[in-house]
């Protein structure tokens, strides 16, 4: 009688058994697709910070090609940040408000991750024609900013502030990086070795700096998935 009682469970313990795997197949799936990044395209970013040209992509958004010089006269690109996770910025060497506690935390990143080879740091002037090599070079050793880690550029005007607009997604304000056109952001964007942002933070806050970091620990495991 037990065995016949036993015999008719069967089907029940298999069909608990194969739905036990497949829900926990769903969750493990699930649970590892919320913690990748995101991946910020135009759409996702709010509207005032796109470009109008720009407001058409939906999806693939990469970061332009660029051409910089550096704190040591040398030419920047993006070939110099290949296959690197970087955090970039907007600033300017004479900022006395939000840009010196900006500095600050890109140098406790920078100092954070000194022995980590995947990961760089890219700042951009937003004063080029004031910003020159020599000025950046004082800067740059005031701050104690390492040479192949962090490069604190300058370069066309035009070119840095298309950037801000059409690849980072980083300034409110309007304008096309004439004489009088000036931008002033605190975001940090965090960027993929693929050239797509995955994360933008308040370069200000302690808190930010902390989820930042949180980030690129992520990150590093999508990587390491692959």
């Amino acid at each position: 009688m037990e065995f016949k009682i036993f015999k008719k469970s069967i089907p029940l313990l298999i069909f608990f058994l194969v739905f036990s795997a497949i829900s926990l197949t769903v969750y493990y799936h699930l649970l590892k697709v919320d913690n990748h990044l995101k991946i910020y395209n135009p759409i996702d970013v709010n509207p005032r910070l796109v470009d109008d040209s720009m407001t058409h992509i939906q999806n693939n958004h990469t970061i332009a090609d660029f051409k910089l010089i550096n704190q040591n006269g040398e030419t920047i690109t993006n070939s110099n940040y290949k296959d690197k996770i970087y955090v970039a910025d907007f600033f300017f060497t004479r900022c006395q408000t939000i840009c010196i506690a900006m500095a600050y935390n890109m140098g406790e990143l920078q100092e954070f991750y000194k022995n980590d080879d995947d990961i760089m740091f890219l700042s951009h002037s937003v004063t080029p024609v004031m910003d020159s090599v020599s000025v950046l070079k004082e800067y740059a050793d005031r701050k104690g900013v390492i040479d192949g880690k962090w490069n604190v550029t300058t370069g066309a005007k035009k070119h840095i502030y298309e950037l801000a607009r059409k690849s980072y997604f980083a300034v409110l304000d309007e304008g096309l990086g004439d004489e009088n056109d000036f931008i002033h952001t605190e975001q940090f964007i965090l960027v993929d070795k693929e050239r797509r942002i995955r994360g933008y933070y308040d370069g200000t806050e302690k808190e930010d700096m902390e989820k930042l970091k949180s980030d690129i620990v992520l990150l590093k495991e999508e990587y390491a998935s692959e």
